[in-house]
């Protein structure tokens, strides 16, 4: 982890406690970039919060609570009768309810942040939570990262939400653009609204992520859609993603950009049992279709390539740089998307 903690000898502060058992705890640090060479991606990464409301079910960034909660009960600040609760039974669960809050992120960004350190790469707010969670509401920590970023020039800034709630942004991001190249992507798997409650217990419904994007778009941010991940068998039909693409272009996207499902190990122990409850017909393929790095076979990533790339077509939605995820080249499985109405074999 870039953002090494600086655990006192002394129990976690709670900051707040919701009604629905949702506790918030500060997070003390002294960095808060992280660097391509520790998380091994292609930019720097800023992540203000660990934990998310949100709870997806697919969601890869569980490892990251994880660690913390591992960290803290080792340096004495969380002690051992409050590790259970903190860790969850398989060392997810807490992901959800148990956030940690990086309160003074910004202005420790203010002073490690070195331009020239950066080799050129972007900086990407909110690779392993949502940094517009609802806690974001109270502690406004993106926020004031933004208000940091934007003193700075020449950067280029990513940032990736499933809430509407950056739209109150707009005006930081707008004094951003000015000095930097900035870019804010909208995760949505569908549109269909009964169906994302289903995978995102608590997320934002998905029009109201559109009217964001629209209304980013029209204050003059750039902004787009990340279709990601797409969870084969139940969010890449032919249908919803035309749907998807169409609804995106309504609101103004400028880019349609999908990366297909990764079912690494801490995946597997929240998503599979989603798919046995929801979709059970899928669960023998899942279980069968994915290698032991989580990947899925490079037929999947071709064919789904290849439908994306038919429907932008057809419906002219931009892709973007044509370097977008999806381009990636990542793994993926047999002939699922290989003709456009059928149903995906696993």
């Amino acid at each position: 982890m870039g953002a090494e903690a600086q655990w006192a000898q002394s129990p976690l502060t709670v900051l707040d406690e919701r009604r629905r058992g949702t506790r918030f705890v500060e997070l003390p640090i002294a960095s808060v970039l992280n660097s391509p060479t520790q998380t091994g991606m292609s930019f720097w990464s800023v992540n203000p919060y660990v934990g998310c409301e949100f709870g997806c079910s697919y969601c890869y960034a569980r490892y990251a609570h994880q660690y913390v909660v591992e960290r803290a009960r080792d340096r004495g600040a969380l002690p051992a009768a409050e590790f259970a609760d903190y860790r969850g039974p398989h060392g997810w669960e807490a992901f959800e309810r148990r956030i940690f809050v990086k309160s003074g992120a910004p202005e420790v960004l203010a002073l490690t942040l070195r331009p020239a350190r950066l080799g050129g790469h972007a900086i990407v707010v909110g690779t392993a939570t949502d940094p517009y969670q609802p806690a974001e509401r109270r502690f406004r920590i993106t926020r004031r990262l933004l208000e940091r970023l934007a003193q700075f020039h020449g950067l280029r800034v990513g940032l990736i939400t499933k809430s509407p709630l950056v739209a109150r942004d707009i005006d930081v991001l707008r004094r951003l653009g000015e000095r930097s190249e900035v870019s804010v992507h909208i995760s949505l798997i569908a549109v269909d609204a009964l169906l994302v409650r289903k995978l995102e217990v608590r997320s934002p419904v998905p029009a109201a992520r559109l009217k964001a994007l629209e209304q980013l778009v029209r204050a003059g941010v750039r902004a787009g859609v990340m279709v990601a991940p797409v969870l084969p068998g139940i969010t890449d039909g032919t249908e919803q993603l035309a749907a998807l693409l169409r609804a995106a272009k309504d609101a103004g996207a400028l880019w349609v950009r999908a990366d297909p499902l990764r079912l690494y190990a801490n995946v597997k122990r929240r998503f599979l049992p989603v798919v046995a409850e929801e979709f059970p017909a899928l669960l023998p393929k899942y279980e069968r279709a994915f290698d032991v790095r989580g990947i899925v076979r490079p037929e999947y990533a071709a064919a789904l390539k290849r439908r994306l790339t038919r429907l932008r077509r057809e419906l002219g939605v931009p892709s973007g740089d044509e370097g977008g995820t999806e381009a990636r080249g990542h793994s993926g499985t047999e002939s699922w998307c290989e003709a456009a109405q059928q149903e995906l074999p696993l």
